[in-house]
């Protein structure tokens, strides 16, 4: 026994010294750290260090759905779409078809890793839902949700128990489902039927531009109370799924109940003392608000998952607990939206689809419950919207428009689905049926709106509504109205502006003001008259002063100003809270602001709006204000830097690419030939305040660094020369028109002197009588002082042309010879007559602009339709200079505004495109 103990511990010793010797050539050694170096396979999943294979996984969904969001983007599907569908295509039904794939990529060990990843994303995207629903919105239009949403949720909801029936004794027994009463199955399965997508709807209603609509707000409030309600019936649900019994259940629900007063009543007056004391609520969440917020919802979520409800809604609760106000919620969602979007919510959604399996809808049975519960969902929510919106006195195509919403389901029923399947209340094949039901009834939502509810039917059904026209389209006129129409006509004569609508953005904000300031015939009744430079010698301005009717005396038409400024609508989640808060959020945005305090400064009546709107419908949007306002002028600031979208960051962007960025070229022309009445582009080049386009150069210091020196101070003196002076050339068309009416009023501000030169190619106008301009006007004067151009001069060939510099020049002579007393000393009618316009309208306007650089800017105002400039002219010019010609720019602003940017004239340029009444002249 001794010999036996003595040999084992022998060869012990000798295995323990070889072991000691082989060292690193042992099969122990340590694992290789070089990587893809050492021959080291980078999708082997390593349980130690997971990250590698979850980068693999990550990229590959994030491509994935990217692609294929690309082609659905165009029918304007939701990018759920494509996540789900994504996942379905990279999981058994096709690409786990191919041999080795899944265990490569999708190896059953790494799942754990990704579901991890994908639950965190999950919870903080909960929050973000209920950061979306703003329970205000529910309270002031509680009526129209409880009505709309109970009929929404009763009638799929029954149906919903009904079909469970039938799912239930089918595939009760699958393989990866656990023994559930039938009373609990059926809860679950009517909650799968009767909630809706409330986030998907509110992109939807976005996209279609219906949130402003009865349609929209109806939908909206029902789709808010149905999301919340929805909710409350799954947490319900699961409880019963994950308690032994029916008294636990209980204990769940009154537990879950206690946890939602403490928060509300709570924590939520304790985080909003934090708010305020940090200033979070006014300028935006710091960083340990954040902090805390975060620590709230994993807090809710972990306490909601302990007890037997699934964690998301613990953070859903803290969603709703957050204010809106400030726009607090949106800015708060700002700081995390993109993290959640783009990487954690597409790895759960491909999560689901690797979950589906197509394959198992393989026989006649499943594919008959596939038609059967996809009908269920859909009509059931279609009549039951549809029903009790009737009842809301809306008519039959508005009703059917918010049934086919309310079938929306979206995202929020994949989240349903997937707790289902968890709990094991739903199968493998259960959960593919009612994926693709998802799949079809989200996929139908836009098209089908937008068929039933078009916007040349929502333009004729708001005429309805408001008595304008019968149902049949015919306009009804009645005693009122003719007499309006009679007011109508009296203003349709009248040339000046009175109904401005500007485009308002941060950048053009200061030149945009100063043009409005001069428009505005009630803010300068005491200024000192100027005098035009040409006048000085035989006019004073203490006698223009003297001899000026008292402006008090007349009665002057106020100047209402709508300003509106465009903010583009993004996939974010934070772009479309701005949207359905936009009212509010306009009361805080600040250039809207400002623009208030503008008008209350100045004598202007204004008002202000924002759009949050997709960047292609930015012209669309102008059009249809212009409209709805029945303006007489859309003013359009020419970008500072070429960027369509007007934000903070804009202001720091490079102006290299002011004239030659396509997205804002392609908005300007659009605005022009879709414009529904006069359009006026202005170009800023120092008009009322500094211009951007000369920007301060960098200091080359000693260390090679470019630095700018923080003792650098540029103080702004105040501008004491308040005078503008005007040049335009006058060519004829209806822009130049309606351009010289706008010139003639501007010219009523004292402090605006402007020339009008009427320049001829056909040498039918006489340029001595041009003389007569600067001699007084006589109230006999007729439009015969002014010659009519000789048709001698003009080709048989050509009659309209002759007509049409007939008409020219009887109206620039109509004007000269009418032109008021109180005009006369600030305005001066010019003919010139030459056969090199570029070169001479060139040399003009460098003489008239610009001459005096402390004042508070020149501006030359141009028609875009006409242009008698040479091309071989116009070349030579150019190319005698360092000047270059930028085809964009000049496509959107006509040759002469074109000619005067690229030489480099110092003033300001404003295009007029006559449209709508201006075209009648």
């Amino acid at each position: 026994m001794a010999s036996s103990v003595a040999s084992a511990v022998a060869k012990s010793s000798i295995a323990t010294t070889a072991s000691l010797a082989a060292g690193p050539t042992s099969t122990s050694r340590a694992t290789p750290q070089g990587g893809i170096l050492e021959g080291v396979n980078p999708s082997h999943y390593d349980s130690k260090n997971p990250i590698t294979l979850f980068i693999i996984q990550a990229g590959i969904i994030i491509i994935f759905c990217r692609l294929l969001h690309f082609p659905l983007s165009k029918l304007r599907q939701p990018r759920v779409i494509a996540e789900v569908i994504g996942g379905i295509l990279l999981g058994p039904s096709v690409m786990g078809r191919i041999p080795g794939f899944t265990n490569a990529i999708f190896p059953a060990a790494s799942m754990p890793t990704l579901s991890l990843v994908a639950n965190l994303g999950l919870v903080l995207f909960l929050f973000l839902v209920g950061l979306e629903v703003d329970l205000r919105f529910l309270v002031s239009n509680w009526k129209v949700a409880l009505s709309v949403g109970a009929a929404g949720m009763a009638l799929p909801f029954g149906l919903g128990c009904a079909i469970a029936y039938g799912l239930y004794h089918q595939f009760n027994d699958e393989p990866g489902t656990k023994p559930i009463d039938f009373g609990v199955y059926m809860l679950f399965i009517g909650v799968a039927m009767a909630i809706t997508a409330f986030p998907v709807l509110c992109r939807i209603l976005t996209e279609l531009k219906l949130l402003g609509t009865p349609v929209g707000v109806i939908v909206l409030s029902a789709g808010v109370g149905n999301d919340v309600v929805g909710w409350i019936l799954l947490a319900l649900c699961v409880a019963l799924v994950n308690a032994s019994t029916g008294l636990t259940a209980l204990w769940v629900l009154l537990t879950c109940v206690a946890w939602t007063l403490f928060l509300v009543y709570a924590i939520r007056p304790a985080f909003m003392w934090m708010l305020r004391r940090t200033g979070s609520l006014q300028n935006g969440p710091t960083q340990t608000v954040v902090a805390v917020t975060l620590l709230m919802v994993l807090t809710s979520a972990f306490f909601t998952g302990i007890i037997g409800v699934h964690p998301i809604f613990g953070a859903f609760i803290v969603g709703l607990m957050c204010p809106h106000d400030g726009g607090f919620a949106i800015k708060l969602t700002e700081k995390l939206e993109d993290l959640v979007g783009v990487l954690f919510l597409p790895l759960y959604f491909a999560l689901s689809g690797l979950s589906t399996n197509i394959g198992l809808l393989n026989d006649g049975i499943t594919w008959a419950y596939v038609v059967g519960v996809v009908t269920v969902a859909f009509l059931a929510k279609f009549i039951g919207g549809s029903v009790a919106a009737r009842c809301c006195k809306l008519v039959w195509r508005e009703s059917f428009t918010i049934g086919a919403l309310m079938s929306c389901k979206g995202l929020v029923e994949l989240i349903v689905l997937n707790i289902g399947l968890g709990a094991k209340i739903l199968s493998t094949r259960t959960f593919t049926i009612f994926v693709v039901m998802a799949l079809i009834t989200t996929f139908a939502t836009t098209p089908l709106t937008a068929a039933l509810y078009p916007p040349w039917y929502q333009k004729k059904l708001e005429s309805w509504k408001r008595g304008e026209i019968d149902w049949d389209g015919t306009r009804l006129v009645s005693d009122n109205e003719h007499s309006k129409d009679n007011v109508s006509m009296e203003k349709l004569q009248s040339t000046q502006i009175t109904r401005l609508l500007v485009n308002l953005r941060l950048d053009s904000l200061p030149s945009l003001l100063t043009l409005i300031t001069l428009l505005n015939l009630n803010s300068h009744s005491d200024a000192k008259p100027k005098v035009h430079p040409l006048k000085t010698s035989t006019i004073s301005e203490e006698s223009v002063h003297t001899s000026m009717p008292n402006s008090a005396t007349k009665r002057r038409k106020i100047l209402e100003v709508h300003g509106v400024r465009m903010l583009e609508l993004t996939e974010r989640t934070s772009s479309v809270m701005k949207v359905s808060e936009a009212d509010e959020y306009a009361v805080q945005d600040p250039v809207v602001n400002i623009f208030r305090t503008f008008g209350q400064l100045n004598n202007v009546a204004v008002s202000g709006g924002v759009a949050v709107i997709p960047e292609g419908s930015y012209a669309d949007t102008l059009t249809g204000k212009a409209s709805d306002l029945f303006s007489d002028m859309v003013l359009i600031p020419w970008s500072e830097t070429g960027s369509v979208n007007d934000g903070q960051n804009s202001l720091l962007e490079s102006t290299e690419n002011r004239f030659t960025s396509s997205p804002h070229n392609q908005f300007i022309a659009n605005a022009l030939a879709k414009a529904s009445c006069n359009t006026a582009i202005f170009v800023n080049r120092g008009f009322g305040g500094p211009s951007r386009e000369v920007e301060k150069t960098l200091k080359r210091t000693v260390s090679g660094l470019s630095m700018r020196s923080g003792r650098d101070v540029t103080i702004t003196t105040p501008i004491t020369d308040r005078s503008h002076h005007i040049f335009f050339p006058y060519l004829g068309g209806s822009d130049d028109r309606v351009a010289i009416r706008f010139v003639l009023q501007l010219a009523q501000n004292p402090n605006v002197t402007a020339t009008i030169l009427y320049i001829s190619t056909a040498g039918a106008i006489d340029p001595t009588d041009s003389e007569s301009a600067t001699s007084p006007p006589s109230r006999t004067r007729t439009t015969e002082s002014l010659p009519l151009a000789s048709s001698t001069t003009i080709s048989t060939s050509e009659p309209h042309l002759a007509l049409d510099r007939d008409r020219d020049a009887a109206f620039f002579g109509s004007l000269r010879d009418s032109l008021p007393s109180a005009l006369y000393s600030r305005v001066v009618f010019e003919t010139l007559e030459t056969t090199t316009p570029a070169s001479d309208l060139l040399s003009r306007a460098q003489a008239e602009v610009g001459t005096s650089p402390r004042n508070a800017g020149d501006l030359i105002v141009v028609g875009k339709g006409r242009s008698v400039l040479n091309e071989r002219e116009l070349a030579s010019l150019v190319g005698g200079s360092n000047a270059v010609v930028v085809p964009e720019r000049r496509k959107c602003l006509g040759d002469v505004a074109e000619l005067m940017l690229a030489m480099g004239v110092k003033a300001s340029v404003l295009v007029v495109k006559a449209a709508g009444k201006g075209l009648d002249g």
